[in-house]
């Protein structure tokens, strides 16, 4: 299993072909979330190297999917790891467990009582419990203003006050280093929206 082929592969994708309207699901959102993931799985105790090494492909290769369709990129992501990691030796069962972790992501996140699942559902949206999401939550904004997903800033508070409200992680660390922080966003982002509607 040719891990770092894998990633480089993926990488190479990303770089050139995912459209510049993607302001939020970009590369760095990639690798944003492969690093929160490795931290996580840290946290977790999780030390198994067969486990890290498919966590870590599932988060290089989660949002793949965009490199073809916006809607249903999860499904998209996994067709795309099924053709091309056998070719960097993952076995079939490995493939199947990361396109597990792969829709678990999905939301609403449905990641079950597998814990590699609810550590990459909690890295893919770690943002929001840090410093960071005023900048990261303007850039999605952008990418759903641009696809017509979205028609202004006051449904754009609507919607982020409810995903705020009924997200949660799911791995005790991140809701040890993300909630309390998490709902700060939220009471801002209820102050912004009450402040919209005057």
């Amino acid at each position: 299993m040719d891990c770092s082929r894998a990633e480089a592969y993926v990488l190479t994708q990303l770089r050139q072909q995912l459209p510049a309207t993607l302001t939020y699901h970009g590369l760095h959102h990639t690798l944003d979330v492969v690093e929160q993931a490795l931290s996580l799985a840290a946290a977790e105790g999780v030390t198994n190297p067969l486990e890290l090494a498919l966590l870590r492909t599932a988060a290089f290769y989660h949002d793949a999917g965009f490199l073809t369709t916006y809607q249903g990129h999860e499904e998209a992501s996994c067709q795309l790891a099924r053709r091309v990691l056998p070719t960097f030796g993952y076995l079939p069962t490995h493939i199947e467990l990361i396109c597990q972790l792969i829709m678990a992501t999905q939301v609403p996140q449905r990641p079950g009582a597998l814990p590699l699942a609810r550590i990459l559902c909690d890295a893919d949206l770690d943002y929001l419990g840090r410093p960071d999401f005023w900048p990261i939550s303007q850039t999605l904004f952008e990418e759903l203003l641009t696809r017509n997903l979205i028609t202004d800033e006051a449904a754009w508070l609507r919607l982020q006050t409810r995903f705020l409200g009924e997200h949660r992680y799911w791995t005790a660390s991140a809701t040890r280093r993300r909630e309390t922080e998490k709902q700060a966003r939220l009471t801002e982002v209820q102050a912004k929206l009450a402040a919209a509607s005057l």
